[in-house]
């Protein structure tokens, strides 16, 4: 029963109690990478006689009806009469097998393959990574942070040299084109960050003025 106990979290019961493809199977799955490994199918002598019987039955129920459906409940009590301890047993023989192909281990009593197994350390590589992988991922986490480091440098060279003090617009105050700082809109070609001037005395007009607050000229 301890066996049952240790894959209790990771299989799958694929048995079949009725019909002619009546039978035991199971899948065990590895507690880490997931990858599967099914028992040998096993057929279940009482669930494929049922099954015949139920086909016979229901010629039977055609013919003489209330005699058909006696044979089919015959049949479900054949299949059902043993299944239990059956399967029970049919199931620990799984388990064998299955520890064949799987490693527990005695730190996390998980179940996990071959491929998530330390054989050197006895135990998973969750609880024992392999060392020379710890040793690669540790060099390219090293790379990549020092990568970073020297980006952040060079970024922060780049400001310094950025002209903060220009005016710039994100958006044309003429067509509402996103302008993403440039000098000229890349929807109307306006000049961004420019006020206009009135065409009568020069003075500078506000967005969305209609006329010029100097002279009262229209805007052209």
């Amino acid at each position: 029963m301890s066996s049952e106990i240790s894959f209790s979290r990771n299989y799958r019961d694929l048995s079949n109690r009725n019909g002619t493809d009546a039978g035991f199977q199971f899948e065990f799955s590895c507690s880490h990478c997931r990858d599967a490994w099914r028992s040998p199918f096993e057929p279940y002598a009482s669930g494929r006689a049922a099954g015949w019987l139920q086909r016979g039955s229901g010629l039977a129920s055609q013919l003489f009806g209330q005699t058909g459906r006696t044979v089919s409940r015959a049949a479900d009590g054949l299949a059902g009469a043993g299944w239990g301890n059956a399967r029970d047993e049919a199931f620990q023989r799984a388990v064998g097998n299955a520890e064949r192909h799987f490693n527990r281990c005695a730190r996390c009593t998980r179940q996990v393959c071959a491929k998530c197994w330390n054989i050197d350390q006895g135990l998973c590589l969750r609880c024992a990574p392999d060392t020379a992988a710890e040793v690669m991922a540790a060099k390219h986490r090293g790379l990549n942070r020092e990568a970073s480091k020297q980006a952040q440098q060079a970024g922060e060279a780049l400001g310094a040299r950025y002209d903060v003090d220009t005016p710039r617009q994100l958006v044309c105050p003429r067509c509402s084109t996103e302008t993403r700082g440039g000098a000229f809109c890349q929807g109307c070609g306006h000049h961004l960050a420019q006020q206009d001037g009135c065409g009568s005395c020069q003075a500078a007009l506000p967005a969305g003025a209609a006329f010029c607050p100097g002279c009262g000229t229209p805007r052209a």
